[in-house]
């Protein structure tokens, strides 16, 4: 009797071992096509990479009848996954579908975008020494002399083209929005999801 108490006691600490051992490595198993954040620079088996890849329709049919070609590819005998390298994902609605790729992490300006704005008039600290203001700029003039045009005139030449200094450099303005990079994986295997 005593022998049969032993080996039911050293039963159940083997199961309940067994059922730690268990839990620990529990994991639920993925929906098919789900997309999930890794912090590590891989990702895990069964899984790839939403990086824009063509896969073989052949090996992943289960995934292309998720997919179809709503990422690319030519659909008849491949297709693409989603790509999410510096893009963050957001809600689909009618103005985005799923699948819509728009956006730019930088953008450079046009003059119809730019805020109003003037710019300084130069002029030379030299004395005048022609009549003709085509390809001339603003000089000292001798006090007492008359140096503008009526107002009811109309400027007909264009003056040296420094007179007018540019602005801005026509470079790209970054638009990106802080971010923190990590790993985007797709579900590659896992349960394949039911329609609601």
């Amino acid at each position: 009797m005593k022998q049969f108490k032993v080996m039911g006691l050293a039963a159940i600490s083997g199961l309940a071992v067994l059922g730690a051992a268990a839990s620990a490595n529990a994991q639920a198993e993925p929906i098919l096509g789900q997309v999930s954040l890794f912090a590590t620079n891989w990702c895990p088996v069964g899984w790839a990479q939403a990086n824009g890849a063509t896969i073989a329709i052949q090996s992943n049919s289960a995934l292309f009848s998720l997919y179809g070609v709503t990422y690319g590819g030519n659909g008849t005998t491949n297709f693409a996954l989603p790509n999410l390298q510096n893009r963050a994902p957001i809600s689909w609605s009618s103005t985005n579908p799923i699948g819509a790729a728009v956006g730019s992490s930088s953008v450079t300006l046009t003059t119809a975008q730019m805020p109003a704005h003037t710019h300084v008039v130069l002029a030379s600290s030299a004395a005048t020494s022609t009549n003709n203001p085509a390809g001339g700029s603003l000089g000292t003039f001798p006090a007492g002399d008359a140096i503008y045009a009526a107002n009811t005139s109309t400027p007909d030449v264009a003056m040296h083209a420094g007179i007018v200094t540019t602005t801005g450099g026509n470079q790209p303005v970054s638009t990106q929005s802080p971010v923190l990079s990590m790993n985007w994986c797709v579900a590659m295997q896992g349960i394949y999801p039911s329609r609601p």
